[in-house]
């Protein structure tokens, strides 16, 4: 069952008949005396390592403050790396960790240990030093390299306090072995989580929501077969959609064949999308159905919990999970959780008179091999064989290579399953049918290679349509569960672009994937027209809308600055998500789909009236240009962005990926201002040539550093605003030509 990652929440029914509480006591543990982390005293033995570690990394950093680290192994680029990281936001690294370990209660507060307790169901500290004792010696060797680069970093700036973690180890970086941006575990709804556990009252949540799926989770990938391009190379545009500031752009370089370039997920010690000099590769999200939910039946005797399997039953094992977190007064206190588990996993919520499991991959190791290897890989064979390792569960990806290939992978780790059943929905836990049957080899798998229509798209949607008509996978060939995301409108959008499109290079990849149409109001405009026209005279709305209609009518669909249409449709879109957002998600429709296509002539004309109403009261005059109305702002280096509509700001045309943009611009955090501040979508994009020599250009959101007092913490955004980009310096002659400083770790 491939759950959204925060499906609506179910009340629970009873307990089961007679049962006592389920092990779910929780312990108050006593207050510690302070919450602050003690410094590390490192040992002058681990210094000199480091130091002499250093001596053989020398980082780059160009004009515009991107790292290249040149190392003689690997293992010295990853210290360099993660030492160059540090420099530019230790604050995300840390608290990506702090999250990855199950201990954001420990400075968050008590709100948070039950998102500790999800984590904490599958990661525990002497599990990953056992997997990190039986890696193999170059993997092991990358773990080090990963601690002691963040050790020296806080060794030589010690006036870096960090919130938690005073020393990292080389087995944290099996926590956080897969770079997307929320991972599988996410799906595990924190409100039915801390119900089962918690035993008290949940209130409903006062999280955001205006209706849409959450905004704009997901990605864009575009590759461009040798035919369609200007030089005869493949192309690839590499354009995740992710909340901002959540990747930095690094160049990772060693005598040991290393030579990659792309966006690393902070803390990380490989490039999660990017590319080498000989191939490239992108993730966009939704590949498979991968997590499954399991109603176990479950009875109590003697003090223990079974549950039925089959014709017998097994026991429940359990777990003392303890959750520390931090007091209002700044001490610790603590909560001690007795965890259940099946074989199918940990048990997360109830429903009605039975518990629910979710099985999900857990393969930390091979996870982590299957992210690094990839990097290294030089051609097609490579790269498929790093594939094998079906470790990575959250994604598609696509992919481009010097030899002229494109291809994609939909998903990659696909349990097998018995397709009698709806794995869209929980299945019987003890029925032995509903157990995973191994994993599905690749060529098992939705894949292309090569397709005939010579590019393939993937924007988080269908595989069905991933290379247009006649070149693309026949899903009616595969298992449901394989390909059960729908169609969207960023989807409809590519293949109107991309099938059309010749003669491209990195200019014109760049083009057509920023192409402007809001492929989402095609049905809607000329609806709303239609339902203008047929209104008689005596309605009210016949005199209001009068030239709000005249604008739209004329409107081309696409976006500007200077688009007043643009404005008012978005707001109009906004206003029908917003109320008929809660029907399409019970009815399982992509909310977008379901205005096109559920909502009357009043419900659209309504809707449009309120949306002029709410552009008047917050700008005087509903006639505002869109560019007035949507900012990218950057004031802080605060993961938690505030805005200020009266701090300055730069106007972006491009709009949220829901309105069927390419180029993605969303506002996901609760606004608070008049305008629309984005906060997710496009962050770090790319657009790569594979030719004989490496042609690319990027941007980032805001900049590379995450210091306000940087010269690189906004550099790059009037470009970013504007879709222009700057030339990847990808070789050293270049990076030479445009460094700002040369350096040591430490110096």
């Amino acid at each position: 069952m491939r759950m959204p990652r925060s499906f609506t929440p179910v009340l629970l029914g009873a307990l089961l008949a007679g049962l006592a509480a389920p092990g779910l006591a929780v312990a108050q543990g006593k207050a510690a005396t302070s919450a602050a982390p003690a410094a590390q005293a490192f040992s002058a033995a681990d210094v000199a390592r480091w130091k002499a570690t250093a001596q053989r990394v020398t980082i780059l950093r160009d004009k515009w403050g991107i790292p290249h680290i040149y190392g003689g192994t690997d293992a010295d680029t990853v210290f360099g790396m993660l030492y160059a990281q540090a420099e530019d936001d230790f604050n995300r690294i840390e608290l990506n960790y702090i999250n990855a370990m199950g201990r954001l209660a420990e400075v968050e507060g008590e709100k948070e240990i039950w998102r500790d307790l999800r984590m904490k169901m599958y990661i525990q500290p002497a599990d990953m030093q056992a997997k990190y004792a039986a890696s193999p010696v170059w993997l092991k060797n990358l773990m080090n390299a990963f601690a002691d680069g963040l050790n020296y970093y806080l060794h030589t700036h010690p006036e870096v306090k960090p919130k938690l973690l005073t020393r990292f180890e080389p087995w944290m970086a099996l926590t956080f072995s897969e770079g997307s941006i929320g991972g599988d575990i996410e799906s595990i709804d924190l409100k039915e989580l801390e119900r089962f556990y918690g035993k008290r009252p949940v209130l409903a949540s006062v999280g955001v929501d205006k209706g849409f799926d959450p905004e704009p989770r997901g990605s864009n990938g575009f590759a461009i077969a040798p035919r369609r391009s200007a030089n005869g190379h493949a192309l690839l545009m590499i354009n995740p959609h992710t909340s901002f500031y959540f990747r930095p752009e690094v160049h990772m370089v060693s005598d040991e064949g290393l030579n990659a370039y792309g966006a690393v997920t902070w803390g990380q010690f490989f490039v999660y999308q990017g590319f080498n000099d000989k191939l490239g590769w992108m993730h966009t999200s939704g590949g498979g159905d991968v997590i499954d939910e399991y109603l176990e039946t479950v009875v109590e005797r003697d003090g223990e919990f079974f549950y039925k399997y089959g014709k017998h039953e097994g026991r429940m094992r359990t777990a003392q999970i303890n959750l520390p977190y931090k007091t209002p007064n700044g001490g610790m206190a603590s909560r001690t959780v007795t965890a259940y588990f099946t074989h199918h996993g940990p048990v997360v919520r109830q429903e009605g008179k039975q518990w629910v499991s979710v099985k999900m991959m857990d393969d930390p190791l091979n996870a982590l091999t299957q992210s690094y290897t990839r990097t290294k890989a030089r051609d097609y064979n490579a790269f498929y064989k790093a594939m094998e390792l079906r470790t990575n569960s959250s994604n598609n990806t696509v992919y481009a290579d010097a030899q002229g290939n494109i291809a994609y992978f939909h998903g990659n780790f696909i349990p097998k399953r018995d397709p009698r059943f709806d794995w869209t929905k929980p299945v019987d836990g003890s029925n032995p049918a509903t157990e995973w049957q191994g994993l599905h080899e690749i060529k098992e798998t939705i894949t292309l290679l090569n397709p005939a229509s010579g590019y393939i798209s993937n924007t988080n949607n269908w595989p069905c349509n991933a290379a247009g008509a006649g070149s693309s996978p026949q899903c009616a060939r595969y298992p449901a569960y394989m390909w059960s995301l729908p169609e969207n409108a960023r989807g409809r959008n590519a293949d109107r672009v991309f099938k059309e499109a010749k003669g491209l290079d990195v200019d014109g990849l760049i083009a057509a994937s920023y192409d402007t149409r809001l492929a989402a109001f095609e049905p809607l405009v000329p609806a709303v027209v239609a339902d203008y026209e047929a209104l008689p005279e005596s309605d009210a709305r016949k005199a209001a809308l009068l030239e709000q209609i005249a604008v739209l009518r004329d409107w081309n669909l696409r976006y500007a600055i200077d688009s007043v249409p643009t404005s008012l449709a978005v707001y109009w879109g906004q206003e029908m998500v917003a109320e008929h957002g809660a029907r399409a998600r019970a009815e399982h429709i992509p909310a977008v789909d379901y205005i096109a296509t559920r909502l009357s002539p009043a419900d659209r004309l309504d809707a449009l009236v309120r949306a002029s109403n709410r552009l008047q009261a917050d700008f005087g005059n509903w006639r505002t240009p869109w560019g007035e109305i949507n900012r990218f702002q950057r004031i802080s280096g605060d993961v938690d962005q505030q805005y200020d509509d009266s701090k300055p700001s730069i106007p972006v045309a491009f709009a949220s990926a829901n309105w069927g943009s390419l180029a993605s611009f969303g506002m996901s955090a609760k606004q608070k201002t008049k305008r629309i501040y984005g906060d997710r979508g496009n962050s770090f994009v790319a657009a790569v040539e594979f030719g004989p020599r490496i042609k690319a250009k990027s941007i980032l959101a805001g900049g590379q550093s995450g210091d306000p007092r940087s010269p690189h913490f906004n550099d790059q955004a009037a470009m970013y605003a504007r879709g222009e980009f700057k030339d990847v310096l990808f070789y050293k002659e270049d990076i030479e030509r445009n460094l700002e400083r040369k350096y040591h770790p430490g110096q």
